[in-house]
Protein backbone atom coordinates (compact mmCIF):
# COMPACT_ATOMS: atom_id res chain seq x y z
CA UNK A 1 0.00 0.00 0.00
CA UNK A 2 1.51 3.26 -1.10
CA UNK A 3 0.54 6.56 0.42
CA UNK A 4 1.43 8.76 -2.52
CA UNK A 5 -0.81 7.13 -5.17
CA UNK A 6 -4.43 8.04 -5.95
CA UNK A 7 -7.20 5.59 -6.67
CA UNK A 8 -9.59 6.02 -9.60
CA UNK A 9 -12.46 6.73 -7.15
CA UNK A 10 -10.78 9.83 -5.71
CA UNK A 11 -10.79 11.79 -8.97
CA UNK A 12 -12.74 15.03 -9.27
CA UNK A 13 -15.92 14.66 -11.27
CA UNK A 14 -16.17 17.19 -14.14
CA UNK A 15 -19.73 16.40 -15.30
CA UNK A 16 -23.11 17.70 -14.06
CA UNK A 17 -25.44 15.03 -12.78
CA UNK A 18 -28.53 15.32 -15.02
CA UNK A 19 -30.68 12.74 -13.21
CA UNK A 20 -32.34 15.11 -10.67
CA UNK A 21 -33.13 17.66 -13.38
CA UNK A 22 -34.69 14.98 -15.61
CA UNK A 23 -36.77 13.76 -12.67
CA UNK A 24 -38.09 17.28 -12.03
CA UNK A 25 -38.92 17.77 -15.70
CA UNK A 26 -40.83 14.48 -15.81
CA UNK A 27 -42.86 15.45 -12.75
CA UNK A 28 -43.71 18.83 -14.31
CA UNK A 29 -44.69 17.12 -17.57
CA UNK A 30 -47.05 14.79 -15.70
CA UNK A 31 -48.60 17.74 -13.84
CA UNK A 32 -49.22 19.60 -17.10
CA UNK A 33 -50.67 16.50 -18.77
CA UNK A 34 -53.16 16.15 -15.91
CA UNK A 35 -54.15 19.83 -15.58
CA UNK A 36 -54.51 20.86 -19.27
CA UNK A 37 -57.64 18.75 -19.96
CA UNK A 38 -59.28 20.14 -16.82
CA UNK A 39 -58.78 23.70 -18.05
CA UNK A 40 -60.19 22.92 -21.50
CA UNK A 41 -63.39 21.28 -20.21
CA UNK A 42 -64.87 24.41 -18.67
CA UNK A 43 -68.46 25.57 -18.97
CA UNK A 44 -68.98 28.31 -21.53
CA UNK A 45 -71.20 31.08 -20.21
CA UNK A 46 -72.06 34.54 -21.42
CA UNK A 47 -71.24 36.91 -18.58
CA UNK A 48 -73.23 40.13 -18.18
CA UNK A 49 -71.59 43.47 -18.88
CA UNK A 50 -71.53 46.11 -16.17
CA UNK A 51 -70.08 49.56 -15.77
CA UNK A 52 -67.85 50.39 -12.87
CA UNK A 53 -68.52 54.12 -12.70
CA UNK A 54 -69.29 55.41 -9.25
CA UNK A 55 -72.51 57.32 -8.87
CA UNK A 56 -71.84 60.82 -7.67
CA UNK A 57 -75.22 61.65 -6.24
CA UNK A 58 -74.62 64.18 -3.54
CA UNK A 59 -77.55 65.06 -1.34
CA UNK A 60 -78.36 68.70 -0.99
CA UNK A 61 -77.81 70.48 2.27
CA UNK A 62 -80.24 72.47 4.33
CA UNK A 63 -78.51 75.33 6.11
CA UNK A 64 -80.22 76.30 9.36
CA UNK A 65 -78.89 79.50 10.89
CA UNK A 66 -79.72 80.64 14.42
CA UNK A 67 -78.81 84.30 14.95
CA UNK A 68 -77.93 86.00 18.25
CA UNK A 69 -81.61 86.84 18.96
CA UNK A 70 -82.69 83.20 18.45
CA UNK A 71 -84.38 83.65 15.07
CA UNK A 72 -84.23 80.79 12.57
CA UNK A 73 -83.16 81.11 8.94
CA UNK A 74 -83.46 78.13 6.59
CA UNK A 75 -81.20 78.63 3.57
CA UNK A 76 -81.01 82.35 4.48
CA UNK A 77 -84.83 82.72 4.46
CA UNK A 78 -86.50 83.74 7.76
CA UNK A 79 -88.51 80.88 9.26
CA UNK A 80 -90.74 80.63 12.34
CA UNK A 81 -90.71 77.84 14.90
CA UNK A 82 -93.97 76.42 13.53
CA UNK A 83 -92.60 76.19 10.00
CA UNK A 84 -89.53 74.15 11.01
CA UNK A 85 -91.17 70.75 11.59
CA UNK A 86 -93.17 70.64 8.30
CA UNK A 87 -90.09 71.84 6.41
CA UNK A 88 -87.91 69.16 8.04
CA UNK A 89 -90.55 66.45 7.39
CA UNK A 90 -90.65 67.36 3.72
CA UNK A 91 -86.85 67.20 3.59
CA UNK A 92 -86.77 63.84 5.40
CA UNK A 93 -89.15 62.35 2.82
CA UNK A 94 -86.78 63.11 -0.08
CA UNK A 95 -84.43 60.49 -1.50
CA UNK A 96 -81.51 60.89 -0.91
CA UNK A 97 -82.16 62.59 2.36
CA UNK A 98 -80.48 66.01 2.62
CA UNK A 99 -77.96 66.90 5.31
CA UNK A 100 -78.84 69.52 7.92
CA UNK A 101 -76.05 71.96 8.73
CA UNK A 102 -76.69 74.09 11.79
CA UNK A 103 -74.87 77.40 12.19
CA UNK A 104 -75.52 78.84 15.63
CA UNK A 105 -74.33 82.25 16.79
CA UNK A 106 -72.06 81.96 19.82
CA UNK A 107 -74.23 84.48 21.72
CA UNK A 108 -77.49 82.54 21.23
CA UNK A 109 -78.86 80.38 24.02
CA UNK A 110 -78.19 76.69 23.52
CA UNK A 111 -81.89 76.06 24.07
CA UNK A 112 -82.74 77.48 20.61
CA UNK A 113 -80.21 75.21 18.89
CA UNK A 114 -81.45 72.21 20.91
CA UNK A 115 -85.05 72.96 19.87
CA UNK A 116 -84.03 72.97 16.21
CA UNK A 117 -82.16 69.69 16.66
CA UNK A 118 -85.18 68.12 18.37
CA UNK A 119 -87.45 69.27 15.54
CA UNK A 120 -85.08 67.74 12.98
CA UNK A 121 -84.93 64.47 14.90
CA UNK A 122 -88.72 64.29 15.23
CA UNK A 123 -89.06 64.93 11.50
CA UNK A 124 -86.72 62.02 10.74
CA UNK A 125 -83.56 63.76 9.51
CA UNK A 126 -80.60 61.49 10.17
CA UNK A 127 -77.59 63.60 9.19
CA UNK A 128 -77.17 66.68 11.35
CA UNK A 129 -73.93 68.64 11.54
CA UNK A 130 -72.64 71.87 13.03
CA UNK A 131 -70.71 74.52 11.17
CA UNK A 132 -68.03 76.37 13.12
CA UNK A 133 -65.18 78.70 12.31
CA UNK A 134 -61.60 77.67 13.09
CA UNK A 135 -59.67 79.49 15.80
CA UNK A 136 -56.97 81.79 14.53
Amino acid sequence: MAFGTQDDSDEVMNEINMTPMVDIMLVLLIIFIITIPVMKHSVNIDLPRATNEAQNIKPETIRLTVDAQGAYYVNEAPTTDEQLIPLFKAAAARNPQPDLHIRGDKAVRYERVAQAMAAAQQAGLRKIGFITEPKN
